[in-house]
């Protein structure tokens, strides 16, 4: 039978793989013919999910909790981010406007889709998470990277906003702590560059699926700055939960209705035991395991750092976040 023609969307000339999976399939195949490989390939902390998480995903299996949720999330869970925000940031956060994602992947996906149209700008930080240009140029806009350097911590400041803010840009996306830099945008930096957005008519949209993991200082969440950006946060980083595939999108009121429509459309839901193991991350004896893996990421990167400087490595940023 004769073979029929390939035929591929012309987007994808603009995807790339993410090198860093390739780079891991590559190391597990070297692990199964016996070979001893070090992992540093992938963000991924080498800490098991906490018991108490564990167990609750055991309690809901065997209760049967094996259906469908709300595409927005299961509204206990819901809850519990609300109080989250109240508990560590003293941020009011309505729980109608967080929607649970598969992933801060996810997340993001529905932030674009819900805000970007074909041939709108989105400004980034370069170097940032590969990632994210690809989410943009599969809603067919443009990802434009901004270059970011030691002088400005690596991260996005209001002017550069307003040097690279175009009557086409309509977004800019941040990370704090950023990856791969471990950098964390302060407040008034926060304030800034939400007011220059604002004026423009655009939004920011905050990743911080680092917080949790920051080590000299007390982080304000996007949240403190207004209620009228995008944030993404994620349960893999600081909860030890990357296989879950479990994350969190809290949007505007104005564009929750939207990313619901559009979660029932691409995902349906988040995986559900995944959501019932996430409410027992709140859980005190659950943080206290987490904290106790965040001080050994601050030892860590407290012996690393001037060790790498006394081997030649030019570090002029010591990561405030993160376990990069």
């Amino acid at each position: 039978m004769r073979r029929q023609s390939t035929h591929i969307a012309h987007r994808m000339a603009d995807i790339e793989p993410f090198h860093v999976m390739d780079l891991l399939a590559r190391a597990q195949a070297l692990e199964a013919t016996g070979r001893d490989i070090v992992h540093m390939e992938i963000g991924e902390p080498d800490f098991v999910t906490p018991a108490p998480i564990r167990e609750a995903a055991k309690q809901a299996l065997d209760a049967g909790k094996t259906h469908y949720t709300p595409a927005v999330g299961l509204p206990a869970l819901r809850e519990a981010i609300s109080g989250f925000y109240q508990t560590e940031y003293g941020a009011s956060v309505a729980p109608e406007r967080i929607v649970v994602t598969p992933g801060a992947s996810g997340a993001l996906l529905l932030a674009l889709g819900v805000l970007v149209n074909p041939g709108e700008q989105v400004l980034m930080a370069d170097p940032g998470y590969p990632c994210n240009r690809h989410f943009a140029r599969l809603l067919e806009a443009e990802a434009l990277g901004v270059p970011v350097g030691p002088e400005s911590d690596y991260q996005l400041t209001p002017a550069l906003l307003e040097q690279h803010w175009t009557m086409d840009t309509i977004a800019a996306l941040l990370a704090s702590p950023s990856n791969p830099t471990g950098t964390v945008i302060g407040t008034d930096n926060l304030a800034g560059m939400y007011s220059i957005a604002a004026k423009r008519g655009g939004r920011l949209i905050v990743d911080e699926i680092y917080h949790g993991l920051i080590y000299d200082s007390i982080a304000n969440s996007a949240l403190c700055v207004s209620n009228e950006l995008f944030v993404i946060n994620s349960f893999s980083k600081y909860f030890c939960m990357t296989g879950w595939r479990l994350g969190w999108l809290v949007a505007p009121a104005d564009y929750v209705r939207e990313a619901d429509k559009l979660a029932q459309n691409i995902f349906l839901a988040a995986p559900t035991l995944s959501q019932h193991a996430a409410l027992a991350a709140f859980a005190p004896e659950s943080r206290e395991i987490l904290n106790g893996y965040r001080d050994d990421f601050c030892q860590r990167r407290d012996f690393l750092l001037p060790a790498l400087r006394d081997l030649g490595f030019d570090i002029p940023i010591a990561p405030a976040g993160a376990f990069y």
